[in-house]
């Protein structure tokens, strides 16, 4: 018995594609949007697709994130070298995915596919640079540090809703899982709009705030914050 709908990886298997082709088929409009429910082809979409098109749309194997990430630091002249002091990590790639300048093509959350041209049309980017710098993670010390606060007064900001955490990563303290703990990571450019998007607060007291005082921030509510 025939089939009559078709999810991607089934559709993919019918077109003698790659999962990955096929995705990046819907992202270059050769694969138009599921027309049943449930994110199904029809039999009829399916057979609609041109295969060899789609396959020639991704000539190479897709690159992972951490691939793409030596891309990215080559080109701004920085190569992600053993003991570099700056590198271009993961992490900036995913946000790139966020902000569409790059489009994923798995489907598992701890990792990402990418097209190697798209990458590579990325790198050619004028503004690449800068938009590296602007997605360069910190973490809540750094952050705190490059507002010129104290730790508790960036929480507070963090509680008011004034900044958010795109990922986090697990830090280890030893060789045991036990002693892992998360912590989240923001993008330089999220930490540096905090302050322009908050004029409503003195800045200078709360940066001068002394060691064990309660934060200036303490009696705000996030409902009021924004």
């Amino acid at each position: 018995m025939r089939r009559s709908e078709y999810n991607e990886g089934q559709a993919a298997k019918r077109l003698k594609v790659s999962v990955t082709a096929f995705r990046w088929g819907r992202h270059a409009g050769l694969v138009p949007e599921p027309d049943l429910p449930l994110s199904q082809w029809s039999r009829a979409a399916v057979e609609a697709l041109d295969a060899v098109a789609i396959a020639a749309a991704m000539p190479a194997e897709p690159i992972s994130g951490s691939a793409a990430a030596d891309r990215i630091a080559a080109a701004v002249g920085a190569p992600n070298m053993p003991g570099a002091k700056t590198r271009v990590s993961a992490f900036v790639v995913r946000r790139f995915v966020d902000r569409g300048l790059l489009t994923d093509l798995s489907t598992n959350p701890d990792g990402t596919l990418l097209h190697p041209a798209q990458v590579d049309q990325l790198c050619r980017r004028p503004d690449l640079a800068e938009l590296v710098a602007a997605d360069t993670p910190v973490g809540p010390d750094q952050a705190a540090d490059r507002l010129k606060v104290r730790r508790a007064d960036f929480d507070h900001m963090v509680r008011l809703g004034w900044i958010r955490s795109p990922q986090t990563i697990e830090v280890r303290f030893g060789t045991s899982r036990a002693g892992a703990v998360n912590v989240p990571l923001y993008t330089t450019a999220s930490v540096d709009a905090v302050i322009p998007a908050h004029p409503e607060i003195d800045w200078h007291p709360l940066r001068t705030v002394g060691r064990g005082r309660r934060s200036p921030l303490a009696s705000l509510r996030p409902d009021l914050a924004s």
